[in-house]
C-alpha cells in the first residue's frame, strides 16, 4: 500500500512537474516485471519489451491528460494487458489474412472481390514496406518474413541487437502510420 502511494506520487510529479527523473524511476521500477507479464501473455520476449516500451512512451506523451482512477500500478498493468490484447488481435487478423492469401486458397474459394481486395492489400503493404529506409527494411523483412530473431539479424547485419530492436520498432511505427487507413481491409478477413 505504501509502495502504491509512492508510485502515485512519482507519477503526479512526472505529470504535473514534467519530472523525467520521477518517470525514469517508475520506468526502472516497473519495466522488468511488466516485460515478464507481457511475455506470458504474448509468448515472445522481444514483443513484450516493445509493448512495455510503447506503453511507457504513451504514458509519458499523454501524462498531462491521464487521471488515475485507482493506483498507478493498476493503471500501467491494465495498459500493458490491453496492449498485449491488441497485439494478439492483430496477429490473429494477420494470420487469417496469411492463410487466406491467393497462394494458399483455391480459386473456387475466392470471390472476385476477395481476390481483388487481397491483391490490393498485398500491394499496399508491399509499397509501405518499400518506403522504409534500406537498413530498417532489411531488418524488418528478416524478422517478419524469415522469422529471424533480433540476435540472428544483428549477426547477419553486423550490428548490435539493440540497434535491430530500434530498427524493428521504427519500422512498426512507420508502417502503423502508412497503413492506418487500411485497417478496415484487414477486418474483412476476420
Amino acid at each position: 500500500m505504501k509502495e502504491d502511494l509512492r508510485y502515485d506520487r512519482l507519477f503526479s510529479k512526472a505529470a504535473l512537474l514534467d519530472s523525467e527523473e520521477a518517470f525514469e524511476e517508475l520506468f526502472f521500477e516497473f519495466f522488468p516485471t511488466l516485460c515478464v507479464y507481457a511475455s506470458n501473455i504474448v509468448g515472445d520476449n522481444e514483443t513484450a519489451r516493445d509493448i512495455v516500451q510503447e506503453v511507457f512512451f504513451n504514458i509519458w506523451k499523454n501524462r498531462k491528460k491521464i487521471e488515475l482512477e485507482s493506483s498507478f500500478r493498476n493503471f500501467i498493468v491494465t495498459a500493458v494487458r490491453n496492449q498485449c490484447t491488441d497485439i494478439l488481435r492483430k496477429r490473429t487478423v494477420i494470420d487469417r489474412f496469411a492463410t487466406r492469401s491467393p497462394s494458399t486458397m483455391e480459386p473456387s474459394e475466392q470471390s472476385p472481390e476477395e481476390i481483388y481486395t487481397i491483391n490490393e492489400l498485398e500491394q499496399i503493404i508491399g509499397k509501405a514496406i518499400q518506403k522504409l529506409p534500406p537498413n530498417i527494411r532489411e531488418a524488418f523483412e528478416m524478422n517478419r518474413f524469415k522469422g529471424m530473431t533480433y540476435n540472428e539479424i544483428a549477426q547477419h547485419m553486423s550490428l548490435s541487437p539493440k540497434t535491430i530492436e530500434a530498427y524493428i520498432s521504427k519500422a512498426l511505427s512507420i508502417l502503423r502510420v502508412e497503413l492506418k487507413d487500411y485497417l478496415p481491409l484487414f477486418c474483412l478477413f476476420l
